[in-house]
């Protein structure tokens, strides 16, 4: 009997996905648990296993498609056995052929169906994707034309041909008597999409920063013993950062639906540049975790972020989030918060600066923290004492023990 592939949900949430590109084609044999295709998430391209056994008889979802989540994309059975009506899928396939293939006067009469429909005051992509036919999409690549800028005029708001083509013909599109400074258009990943989203969601929350500056004497001390182990400063920070947060549990949690959850382990997400965006892969309990096991985890988790091979286990669950960009020389800077966690903590780099003790002047090396807590969760006190905490354990380690 034929079974039904549909699209995961891979994480929580996750509301839709790209298919990259498929690793079976129709015809071919499939094995229970073989990678079936390549998808794309808002945070992570991993491949996708078969979840049952036969031949890939239909494929209904075409590389390069957003698909929503729970929607059909493919069938499995057994060879020569009929394909089961792909209902929804087979019906926008059909209107998307009607489209391309419409006659002129097809399209005239659907001309005066747009005139004389109510305008549409909503994007096709209300709802975080963009709905469109194909040729709308290939036109749009083919004239450099962000089809999230249209509105459509199609069934249920879906940018068809004609809108991608009115658009090109506008001055802020049109390519005739531009300007002789032209800029290169990026059309925006789907990370880099889900970035600016999460961003924009943070900054709707009541956000406040504090400071303080760490002595890192013992600090490096301790990382230049464990050297060998491939300890870093960034590890010893999660530590520390670790044990602080449940000696001030209030700051280890997430503020969700006007409610403030605390967790009992500290889940330590580290923000990691790639070349496709911004990254937090977490590591789990990190407060139960030796320093030379979090320094392993941390090259493997860094070492499959650069090379674009997370999970989506390695991007979940994290209730406190360290940006460290220290190595870049920055001596001080402010995190944007990292939904729903009720703080971050930004890292500067480690400075010899001139430090009064006994009433003398020494150098030090220091280090610039500054906290980001949503107001909302946190209050300026309660965030001030797990900074100081974090301040101490610092400069002097021993005092995790």
């Amino acid at each position: 009997m034929a079974v039904e592939v549909s699209l995961p949900r891979l994480g929580q949430g996750m509301e839709s996905g790209t298919i990259v590109r498929w690793l079976k084609q129709e015809g071919d044999k499939v094995e229970k648990g073989e990678a079936l295709y390549e998808l794309d998430t808002e945070k992570v391209t991993q491949e996708v296993e078969a979840d049952a056994s036969g031949t890939l008889l239909k494929i209904l979802a075409g590389e390069g498609e957003e698909i929503a989540v729970g929607k059909r994309i493919a069938v499995i059975g057994e060879e020569g056995e009929e394909v089961p009506d792909a209902g929804e899928a087979a019906q926008e396939v059909k209107e998307d052929a009607q489209e391309e293939g419409s006659p002129g006067p097809a399209r005239e009469d659907e001309r005066d169906r747009e005139a004389d429909a109510e305008p549409v005051t909503e994007p096709a992509h209300a709802d975080g994707r963009v709905k469109a036919s194909p040729l709308a999409r290939r036109i749009a690549r083919e004239r450099n034309i962000d089809l999230r800028s249209l509105i459509g005029t199609g069934p249920e708001g879906r940018v068809v041909a004609e809108d991608v083509e009115r658009a090109a013909a506008t001055p802020a599109h049109a390519t005739a008597g531009a300007a002789p400074l032209e800029a290169e258009v990026v059309q925006l990943s789907s990370l880099r999409r889900t970035i600016a989203k999460r961003l924009t969601k943070a900054w709707e929350a009541p956000a406040f920063e504090i400071s303080m500056s760490a002595d890192m004497t013992r600090s490096l001390a301790l990382r230049e013993r464990l050297r060998d182990q491939k300890v870093t400063v960034t590890d010893v920070l999660t530590k520390l950062c670790a044990i602080a947060l449940l000696r001030h549990r209030e700051v280890n949690a997430h503020f969700v639906d006007e409610e403030l959850r605390i967790f009992p382990s500290a889940h330590v997400g580290l923000a990691v540049a790639t070349e496709r965006g911004l990254v937090v892969p977490v590591q789990q309990e990190a407060d139960k975790k030796s320093l030379v096991q979090l320094a392993a985890e941390r090259s493997a988790l860094v070492g499959r972020a650069r090379e674009g091979k997370l999970s989506q286990a390695d991007l979940e669950g994290g209730t406190f989030t360290i940006s460290n960009l220290g190595m870049y020389g920055v001596e001080q800077f402010i995190a944007v918060l990292n939904p729903p966690q009720a703080a971050i903590l930004a890292v500067g780099a480690i400075e010899e600066r001139p430090v009064a003790e006994d009433g003398e002047l020494v150098a030090r090396p220091m280090m610039s923290l500054t906290l980001t807590c949503d107001h909302r969760a946190i209050d300026g006190a309660k965030a001030a004492e797990f900074l100081r905490e974090v301040k101490t354990l610092l400069e002097e380690p021993g005092l995790a023990l």
